[in-house]
């Protein structure tokens, strides 16, 4: 690889890139465009912008993705029921290709030849960056300080001695060396004291959401509406994409919804435990399937969530931008053409439940469910006849004797 002259950094602020902004100038003697990706952090990004033009950056470039992020990636994944080894609602995992996406664009805008990142060669955001990277950008240089032979910063605590030294102020301390990734979707938690699964998460860890033991003794009920399986309004008011899933947060966090402490595989193989806050997508997963439970066919849902898995893998891995991904999405967007309609859901102490589900279109007959009388809705004896021919090959089995009923 060519020295570097110009190099495109994915800056957060937090500890790594921090660390890795000054450790480029040093180790390449090369200008570095600090690029912050907005996909919701808040009041992180100024702070991060000043810190990257006090620590040295030629460039810093903050892109607004809010919407981008929640129109164009959260939603999609809710649509496909995008769920990781069954819990994780893919916050970190559905941010990286935006944030990729974002970071080639500002390589071609300012000219530079190389970009670069934080990710550690032991986890799942280098993969997601770099195939998101190289999808878009086949011939792009990219500098991994993690794995670069000149990196000697392998311990959280020689980083922070390097930030002393260096005078960077950096968000972790000794006492409190766990990372965290922050966006509209979600806020997660890494390392530090929680590296022992057996560790019970600290209290005052938690940012997003209340205590579900402390939420409020009332429940709270809102009401959803679908459009094609797309969230458009909150409580009867249409909201954009991003100002729905925060206030979704608001709610959601105050009633202390939305925590998750799991173990999960990463792409790399090692096993990794991760506490995630996320109020709002827990809401709008669980509100979405209500839709859905009365809007979609039967057969489709089944597709669909068998489908569900391998999206969600395909997510946690980074292969947003491939073909697979690109063959299956339209898949679920057909299969949400119908999903239309309101949920209604009650928050209460950490639980999201559905109490309610309405849509114009329904596919559920009160006449035909009806334990009362169906006016001829539904004639019963015909399903003597649809349980004899669904267990003809059960007899056919019996009688054969491959099967007497002690196995």
């Amino acid at each position: 690889m060519a020295n570097p002259k110009k190099i495109v950094l994915a800056y957060s602020g937090g500890l790594d890139t921090s660390i890795i902004l000054k450790w480029l100038q040093e180790t390449y003697k090369a200008d570095v465009v600090a690029y912050i990706a907005d996909v919701g952090q808040g009041e992180e990004t100024e702070p991060a912008r000043q810190k990257a033009i006090d620590t040295g950056a030629c460039e810093v470039i903050v892109k607004d993705l809010k919407k981008a992020f929640v129109r164009d990636f959260v939603f999609p994944a809710m649509r496909a029921n995008a769920i990781y080894e069954g819990t994780y609602l893919l916050g970190t995992s559905i941010a990286r290709p935006l944030i990729a996406k974002g970071q080639i664009d500002v390589l071609r805008e300012t000219g530079s030849d190389s970009v670069s990142h934080g990710a550690t060669g032991k986890g799942n955001d280098q993969v997601r960056f770099e195939l998101t990277c190289l999808a878009l950008e086949p011939g792009v240089t990219i500098i991994a300080p993690w794995r670069d032979p000149n990196w000697e910063l392998n311990t959280r605590e020689k980083m922070m001695d390097f930030a002393e030294k260096h005078g960077i102020p950096i968000p972790v301390t000794k006492k409190k060396p766990y990372s965290c990734d922050r966006n509209l979707l979600h806020l997660s938690f890494e390392g530090g004291v929680l590296e022992d699964p057996w560790n019970e998460p600290p209290d005052d860890m938690f940012l997003l959401t209340e205590d579900p033991r402390n939420a409020p003794d009332e429940a709270h009920y809102i009401e959803i509406d679908f459009e094609a399986g797309t969230p458009v309004a909150l409580d009867g008011k249409r909201m954009e994409p991003e100002a729905l899933l925060t206030r979704l947060n608001e709610l959601g966090g105050r009633n202390g919804i939305g925590r998750v402490d799991i173990v999960e595989n990463r792409f790399v193989g090692m096993k990794s435990r991760g506490v995630y806050e996320t109020p709002g997508g827990t809401i709008l997963y669980a509100a979405h399937r209500a839709v859905e439970s009365i809007t979609m066919d039967r057969e489709v849902m089944l597709q669909r969530d068998q489908l569900s898995p391998k999206i969600a893998q395909l997510i946690y891995n980074g292969f947003w931008y491939s073909p697979e991904m690109e063959a299956l999405t339209a898949f679920v967007d057909k299969s949400q053409e119908n999903v239309t309609g309101t949920a209604r859901m009650r928050l209460y102490k950490g639980n999201c439940d559905v109490v309610g589900r309405r849509a114009e279109k329904s596919l559920y007959d009160e006449k035909i469910t009806t334990f009362e009388e169906d006016e001829g809705a539904y004639d019963q004896t015909d399903a003597t006849g649809f349980i004899r021919l669904n267990a003809l090959r059960l007899r056919v089995r019996n009688k054969a004797g491959f099967f007497t009923g002690t196995e």
